[in-house]
């Protein structure tokens, strides 16, 4: 049971991570388009299928199968990871940050993805 959870969770954590790779890239792209063009409504329908279709049930799988795992292991609450959510403003057509923000941006889940393997691996505050 711990194994098959555990595949379950790294495959929910990596579909996630990709897709928070990939969204910053497509609002690097989005940023550069005129409100109502026809690509800014093409870009809209990309993020929005890649939020709903991917990452939102992603990261849905890696949280239920985390808890699920903490359970199995009988972790305490000193080992509950806590997760930020960052919400851009494509969607209603109100974005007024410029592509390089997003290009900056753009770098912070891999940052993010270097430190948690390093926590997660090395633990160096356990």
């Amino acid at each position: 049971m711990y194994e098959w959870l555990k595949v379950i969770h790294i495959l929910a954590v990596i579909s996630w991570m990709a897709g928070l790779l990939y969204l910053p890239r497509l609002m690097v792209y989005h940023a550069e388009k005129p409100v109502g063009s026809e690509l800014d409504l093409t870009f809209r329908i990309m993020e929005r299928r890649l939020l709903k279709a991917i990452m939102r049930p992603a990261a849905l799988v890696a949280l239920l199968s985390g808890l699920g795992l903490w359970h199995v292991l009988g972790l305490g609450f000193g080992d509950v990871w806590f997760v930020v959510k960052l919400v851009g403003r494509f969607a209603a057509g109100t974005n007024q940050r410029k592509s390089r923000y997003f290009r900056i941006f753009n770098e912070v889940p891999t940052v993010l993805m270097v430190v948690i393997v390093i926590m997660v691996v090395v633990k160096p505050f356990g």
